[in-house]
C-alpha cells in the first residue's frame, strides 16, 4: 500500500496517540513520547508490524504518543494509512 497524501488519526489526549503519515520514498518512523525510554522499542515494533502487514515500504510516520496501548497504536496507524490512500478518490 502506498501513502499518497498526508493524513492523520488520533488525538493528543491522555492514553491516545496522534499519528500523521506523509508520502516519502523511504520509510521514516519518528516517535515522540514521555515514555519513550521505557516503551520506545515496543512502540516501534508495533508500528513496524502494522506497516509490514499493510505492505507499506515508503512514507514518513510521525507518532505523538501520550501513553496509548498497543491496540490503540495499531488502530490509529492503520486508519491514518488508509485515509492517506482513500482521500481524494
Amino acid at each position: 500500500m502506498e501513502i499518497k497524501q498526508q493524513a492523520a488519526a488520533g488525538t493528543l489526549e491522555s492514553s491516545d496517540v496522534l499519528i500523521t503519515v506523509c508520502p516519502a520514498d523511504k520509510l521514516v518512523l519518528k516517535i515522540e513520547s514521555p515514555i519513550l525510554a521505557q516503551y520506545g522499542e515496543q512502540i516501534e515494533k508495533v508500528c513496524r508490524e502494522v506497516l509490514a502487514a499493510l505492505d507499506v515500504t515508503g512514507g514518513e510516520i510521525h507518532l505523538q504518543d501520550h501513553g496509548a496501548l498497543d491496540c490503540t497504536i495499531r488502530a490509529r496507524l492503520e486508519t491514518a494509512i488508509r485515509r492517506s490512500v482513500c482521500q481524494g478518490d
